[in-house]
């Protein structure tokens, strides 16, 4: 491995570019010049101003000392500031010993130093002095300094400095050249991680979320909002602070959504402000409902006529007509709903009976109708002021790049950079399992478990039916251990995040709401995305753009 030298490091002074161009011009190619290097024992902090690695001879430490330099015969003295500078005593030969044993202690503890004890040498270098030939002191002679006259030769003198030593030392080989330079960089460094990229990225896209809280100073004068954003555009940053702030001014909030998993997220961080600031209601819209004493209701999971009808029919009117009757204590100044694209017409009902004031009351609505994967079609019945946030805050670049085709209008990436997205092709049948291989893949690359998730859009992995089987809230605790990679499926995970997620393209067939699906999914991971699935059925459901940034040829 041959050391070179490709630009002129930030130096000193005048004296020192001069000695670091003659050692460039005389070096070998297999050598190695180190300007600056510092290094520090219990002692004090050393500068060596050049370390010079000589292939074949050894390693020597050169101290530069510029301007008009002289021995009185007591001590070294220096001339600052040209003919009218002041004199100053200085102890270059000191200087030189100390740094250069200092670096050699230092270089020999490192464990991947193999070399043992080299040829090592510390040299005084004054390039604007002459030094006559009959110089000697007892702590250096002569040989030991190099003056203007030296330079022409310079690397030829240290040469020869290292080689005469008469100690039985091994001359610096090759492989000893690249140990120092290994030495040198340093050891047990803290190391780029996935992890640590991840976590940097996260800090500013919460910063640029936060940024975006100034949209609320501008509608606070307004009382009845739409915000509409993709994915990653910070909506449901904006909900719960919006939430947050009306309880402040001492409102009483209900912060809604549909899902059992963004449910689970609000919950958990709304509980960790301080209480004035909580909102009254926190949850999913349904289990506001039971709170006001409606009916439980069939498994919603089952998916049925039987459940739909209930749901989305009964459940409402129960809803609506419990909140007619609630007393004004228990009514709401405001309601705050997240990812409100998931709500039937007939959810609103409910939710505008339970204000306080039904024509002022406050209705802050959060929504993306790409994300809409369920057949309802619900809006609020009263006007709202529309919002747009046209900013991917969330997503890096690569990730969010690779699923503009699926949103309904172009954004703006502000993310972090980040790796590739990975396309692995396979069989619908075959996609779960090459999920798997790619959620180990993951963690062989320094992900934690608490950092991944596994996402179908199809049948459920069997992992996360078996983690259900504790019911919702279990499961969902799940979400937030910090020592199991999360199993779900892109319809509970609507609103939430994972640094690296595998998204497992694994329905039977295309159908209505699959390009929805696609969506949200690919929109889950903020870092690191892998998808697996059908290349053809990636065609199908997304078109020729969305299959030619993943990458399915």
């Amino acid at each position: 491995m041959k050391v070179t030298v490709t630009e002129t490091p930030r130096l000193a002074n005048g004296a020192e570019r001069k000695v670091w161009q003659a050692l460039v011009e005389q070096l070998e190619p297999d050598d190695l010049l180190v300007p600056g290097q510092r290094v520090t024992d219990h002692l004090k902090d050393h500068e060596v101003d050049f370390v010079v690695a000589i292939e074949g001879a050894g390693i020597v430490c050169l101290e530069v000392k510029g301007g008009e330099v002289w021995h009185d015969g007591t001590g070294w003295w220096q001339k600052r500031g040209g003919k009218n500078g002041t004199d100053k005593e200085i102890e270059p030969v000191r200087q030189a010993r100390e740094a250069c044993y200092a670096l050699r202690d230092f270089v020999e503890k490192d464990p991947r130093w193999t070399q043992g004890r080299l040829r090592w040498d510390h040299v005084v270098v004054l390039p604007n002095t002459e030094v006559l030939a009959d110089f000697d002191l007892p702590e250096c002679p002569r040989w030991k300094i190099i003056d203007r006259n030296d330079l022409p030769t310079l690397v030829d003198k240290l040469r020869e400095i290292l080689v005469r030593q008469e100690l039985d030392r091994p001359l610096l080989s090759d492989h000893g050249v690249r140990q120092l330079a290994t030495a040198l960089s340093g050891r047990g460094l803290p190391q780029r991680d996935v992890v640590a990229r991840a976590l940097a990225n996260a800090d500013a896209a919460d910063a640029l979320t936060e940024h975006q809280a100034v949209i609320l100073d501008a509608i606070r004068l307004l009382h009845r909002v739409e915000v509409r954003g993709g994915a990653g555009s910070g909506k449901t940053f904006l909900a719960m602070e919006q939430a947050r702030r009306l309880a402040q001014q001492g409102q009483r909030v209900a912060l809604v959504c549909y899902s059992h998993g963004l449910a689970s997220y609000l919950e958990r961080i709304a509980a960790t402000w301080p209480r004035r600031q909580q909102p009254a209601y926190v949850g999913e819209f349904h289990d506001l409902g039971k709170q006001w004493g409606a009916s439980v209701g069939p498994d919603e999971a089952l998916r049925n006529d039987q459940t739909v009808q209930f749901w989305e029919h009964d459940l409402p009117l129960q809803m609506a007509a419990l909140a007619a009757e609630l007393e004004p204590g228990h009514r709401f100044d405001a309601v705050v709903v997240d990812e409100a694209q998931d709500f039937a017409d007939a959810w609103w009902d409910p939710l505008l009976a339970a204000l306080k004031d039904p024509v002022e009351g406050g209705i802050y609505v959060f929504s993306d109708e790409g994300q809409r994967v369920f057949n309802r079609f619900g809006s609020p019945p009263v006007p709202l002021v529309p919002l747009i946030l046209d900013h991917n805050l969330r997503n890096t670049r690569q990730i969010a790049n690779a699923f503009q085709p699926l949103v309904d209008s172009p954004m703006k990436f502000l993310g972090g950079e980040g790796p590739a997205v990975t396309f692995v092709p396979c069989a619908r049948d075959e996609a779960m399992g090459v999920g798997d291989d790619q959620v180990d893949v993951l963690l062989d690359q320094g992900w934690r478990p608490e950092d991944i998730a596994l996402l179908t859009t199809g049948s459920r992995h069997p992992e996360q039916a078996e983690r259900q089987r504790d019911g919702h809230k279990a499961y969902w605790d799940t979400f937030w251990d910090t020592g199991q990679v999360f199993y779900g499926h892109v319809l509970g995970f609507k609103g939430l995040e994972r640094s690296a997620v595998v998204v497992v393209v694994n329905e039977e067939g295309k159908f209505e709401r699959s390009r929805e699906r696609l969506y949200v999914g690919l929109s889950r991971a903020r870092e690191q995305l892998v998808v697996c699935g059908n290349p053809d059925f990636i065609r199908e459901v997304g078109g020729p753009d969305l299959a030619r940034r993943l990458g399915c040829l």
